[in-house]
């Protein structure tokens, strides 16, 4: 089949079903869009876990004059336990460093982090607890630190801030999941729209094909330009999910970036990545749509 006569009956096709057509691409857009938030969800937890998981610290907090535990019940921790704890968490292999915060630099940082709230008048200093914050050379490892130290007299709790991500990341988890459903239903759905528009289109040129046939037109050769008005909807619809996408991101890097310091946000390669699977999903989902169609409802 010459490349020109294919295009002409691929142009005739869409120009007569243009209104379809445009139904179809914005559909294929929209879901697409749907599916490159979810892939983009997911590539944003991602990038959250390696930015927060390689600054987890596990806090030993010594006690004080509020601390209830059994391990407490000697008092105020002492200047040989609490040399003793620091020396004690220098040795074990699992700790790449530890840090002591003292209980006048617990009150400034706990002032700075709630100085605008009304709970900061009513905390002093001496009611803030002594720490140890350790950084580990693997986050993975922290239950060495909690079993080696949790119930040692002088030492309060130990609070590992892995605990704490695990379920914001399990949240976020749901979110992505939910959006990343959402998206195949909507992709599902693009898909019945194509195959229900080239069964109308196969209707309306019904006699057209069953010339073609007469003459010794081959299947392919008239199966062909349905499939191609399907497969250039979708391409269509990926474009405008791509654009859609890029803008996600410009405004996700000019305004929520800015304002969101405290971690950080997928880049331009993920969106190109989600871009190339959404490409790939178009393509596969409108091809399978138009031959599954073109079986039942073209008989050459």
């Amino acid at each position: 089949m010459r490349a020109r006569f294919l295009l002409s009956e691929v142009g005739i096709g869409l120009r007569r079903n243009l209104t379809m057509t445009f139904a179809v691409v914005v559909t294929v857009a929209i879901s697409l869009s749907l599916l490159g938030v979810g892939l983009l969800s997911n590539s944003q937890v991602s990038a959250m876990k390696d930015y927060w998981y390689d600054k987890i610290e596990v806090s030993v907090y010594l006690c004080g004059t509020l601390s209830e535990s059994p391990s407490c019940s000697g008092g105020i921790v002492t200047a040989d336990q609490r040399l003793q704890i620091q020396q004690d968490l220098e040795t074990l292999p699992v700790v790449a460093s530890v840090y002591y915060e003292s209980q006048s630099e617990a009150f400034k940082r706990f002032e700075e982090r709630f100085k605008n709230s009304a709970i900061a008048q009513n905390v002093t200093q001496d009611q803030l607890p002594e720490s140890f914050r350790v950084k580990l050379k693997d986050p993975t490892q922290y239950q060495v630190v909690v079993s080696a130290f949790t119930g040692r007299p002088g030492v309060d709790v130990v609070q590992d801030q892995r605990a704490i991500l695990e379920k914001f990341f399990r949240l976020l988890g749901v979110l992505r999941n939910g959006a990343l459903l959402v998206g195949l239903f909507s992709v599902l759905t693009a898909a019945l729209l194509i195959s229900n528009t080239l069964r109308i289109a196969a209707f309306n040129r019904r006699r057209e094909t069953g010339v073609m046939k007469l003459v010794g037109a081959t299947s392919l050769s008239i199966q062909l330009p349905f499939l191609m008005e399907g497969v250039i909807s979708a391409i269509f619809g990926w474009a405008i999910a791509t654009g859609l996408l890029a803008a996600l991101k410009s405004v996700v890097e000019s305004k929520v970036a800015p304002l969101l310091t405290f971690t950080k946000f997928f880049g331009w390669g993920e969106v190109w990545k989600a871009s190339g699977y959404l490409l790939a999903t178009g393509l596969v989902v409108s091809i399978l749509a138009s031959v599954i169609t073109l079986r039942r409802y073209l008989k050459v």
